[in-house]
């Protein structure tokens, strides 16, 4: 209840989700909307697959990360003066991404996208060192809860509704309404308060760079705790890389796919992130990542199912609910999780390090899992994404002990 409530009467939740919104939109517009545009205009699977690598930005961003703690803008505030500049950027990419052919200039579409993602990527590192700065550490669960929400709603309009306004009309138009929608929430930025308490940021590059990562890795298992952010969403990552062509391929149209797969789907996901958030603040985060963790690892077993049925949109129904409604949940407690882990001094840097290594699977699944449909099978692949999870289930024991609950930080 509480969560609900801090929804409708706190600002800076309030900020958080509508500025989640912002950073999830141009994400899908560079994978599984992509994808489908792929499929409509005949490219080959395995081409297909290597358009999903237009995402390293999403996991290299750490690198430049440390720039937006050193520079920051003197109007709109510290952040909020570059995440206005990255999202005027961003309405311009994408119009412009609409504009390429993809069947005749299929590197130049491949280039435009990388630039996309790149400022998308930057974008996602300001907005989430300008949350993690904003949120007082207690609403740092509706926090959480209010970014995953703003980020599927995002997914929601970028995937569902790019996909069935594109039966309806060409790709190019489907992008400049996507860039226009984008551009409506500069509107957030400027409505968004500035932190209680004024922060320190670095006045050197090398106090930007350094200093952020010794006060990482000098904490007791720091390259383990990378590895647990690697591979705790790992499987989910498996599982969705694919799955608009995989879709498409069993015979489900795109507005069926938009409908259900990201439309029904993405509110299966909000309701979860709203369980989510309100679960870590009752039980703390180890054991909402347990059982999250379990549940969507589990939930992958659904799309099995769907191979060996076919079109079959009852099952798909209950299949992407359950499948998303647990990544929700995971999202909810994980989000909350890396907050935790981050210097409020050196949040650009630290967070973007965190995420960037949450967005690895995300962003290299899909080129060899191209290859992998191809030579097994999609009931193998789909075996393969739960077996996947399993590892970042067992680094729970040491990162998240289910007999030591922790709090919201």
């Amino acid at each position: 209840m509480t969560t609900l409530t801090q929804f409708f009467t706190n600002r800076r939740v309030a900020v958080s989700l509508l500025l989640g919104f912002s950073s999830g939109l141009p994400l899908a517009l560079t994978a599984g909307t992509l994808q489908a545009w792929l499929v409509d205009a005949k490219v080959d699977i395995r081409a297909i697959g290597w358009f999903s690598l237009v995402g390293l930005p999403y996991t290299w961003k750490f690198l430049w990360s440390p720039f937006f703690d050193r520079f920051t803008t003197r109007f709109l505030g510290p952040r909020r003066g570059w995440i206005l500049i990255l999202q005027l950027l961003l309405v311009a990419g994408l119009i412009g991404m609409g504009a390429i052919n993809p069947v005749t200039m299929p590197y130049i579409l491949a280039t435009m996208a990388v630039t996309v993602a790149f400022l998308s990527a930057s974008q996602d590192i300001v907005v989430d060192a300008y949350r993690t700065e904003m949120l007082h550490p207690a609403e740092r669960g509706p926090g959480a809860s209010a970014v995953t929400i703003g980020a599927r709603l995002a997914l929601l309009a970028s995937g569902a509704g790019a996909l069935i306004l594109s039966d309806h009309l060409p790709w190019h138009l489907v992008y400049v309404i996507m860039a226009v929608i984008l551009g409506a929430f500069c509107l957030a930025t400027l409505w968004g308060p500035e932190p209680a308490r004024a922060i320190t940021h670095p006045t050197s590059l090398r106090a930007a760079v350094l200093d952020p990562l010794r006060d990482f890795f000098r904490r007791k298992g720091s390259l383990a705790i990378l590895g647990f952010v690697v591979l705790y969403k790992f499987g989910d990552a498996v599982s969705v890389a694919l799955l608009t062509p995989f879709l498409m391929q069993t015979g489900f149209s795109k507005t069926e796919i938009g409908t259900v797969f990201k439309g029904m789907g993405m509110a299966a996901t909000i309701v979860g992130a709203l369980v989510g958030g309100g679960v870590v603040g009752r039980i703390g985060i180890n054991r909402s990542l347990w059982i999250f963790g379990i549940l969507q690892a589990l939930s992958n077993l659904g799309y099995l199912l769907i191979t060996y049925t076919g079109h079959h949109l009852p099952l798909l129904f209950g299949v992407i609910g359950f499948d998303q409604l647990c990544a929700g949940l995971g999202t909810a407690a994980f989000v909350a999780f890396l907050m935790a882990q981050c210097n409020v001094h050196y949040t650009a840097t630290q967070y973007a390090l965190l995420t960037s290594a949450m967005a690895i699977a995300r962003t290299t699944v899909g080129a060899p899992a191209g290859y992998l449909v191809s030579a097994c099978g999609w009931p193998t692949f789909f075996v393969i994404s739960l077996l996947v999870a399993i590892p970042g289930l067992a680094l729970l024991a040491v990162f998240a002990p289910w007999r030591k609950p922790t709090a919201i930080p």
